[in-house]
């Protein structure tokens, strides 16, 4: 995975357009959640994990960046990258794209690994501390995306 992880295609459902016609606010963050479970998969972190463990991630911080607007029946893909990690936290950034290859938006989170009987904030163990290292090993030579870090701020001249 020497590239940011590629979604499998995901469809804009007609129930996720709001009155001003394209796709709404909260339904780019279902986009990229979806996007995050298979980016999350490839480090050990699924469905089967969470039961067989007693461990999941929480979403800490996420931020979404609207570039160009979706609309109903569009397919789009999501592209993710490790930034950072450490035993407990890790920092992606992620960009949707329209099937035509143009960026519709980005989003940057970061995720909590969880022990769900506090629920409290808890190292990985060391299999999933060794996969997610894999994968940032392949990521931290990929070039820092340009969104990310971003602030929120109105910018004076």
């Amino acid at each position: 995975m020497s590239a940011p992880h590629r979604s499998s295609l995901l469809t804009v459902k007609p129930e996720w357009i709001d009155h001003n016609g394209h796709l709404n606010m909260a339904y780019y963050n279902v986009l990229f959640d979806n996007a995050a479970d298979e980016f999350f998969a490839t480090f050990g972190i699924d469905l089967n994990y969470i039961q067989s463990t007693g461990f999941s991630t929480f979403s800490a911080e996420f931020h979404v960046c609207y570039v160009r607007e979706v609309h109903e029946g569009n397919q789009v893909y999501v592209t993710s990258q490790l930034i950072d990690f450490d035993e407990k936290r890790f920092h992606f950034f992620q960009e949707l794209y329209h099937e035509d290859g143009w960026l519709s938006a980005t989003g940057e989170g970061l995720g909590l690994h969880v022990e769900l009987a506090g629920p409290k904030v808890a190292p990985m163990p060391p299999e999933t501390h060794n996969k997610i290292s894999a994968v940032f090993e392949q990521h931290r030579h990929l070039p820092r995306p340009a969104r990310a870090g971003r602030a929120i701020e109105i910018k004076r001249k």
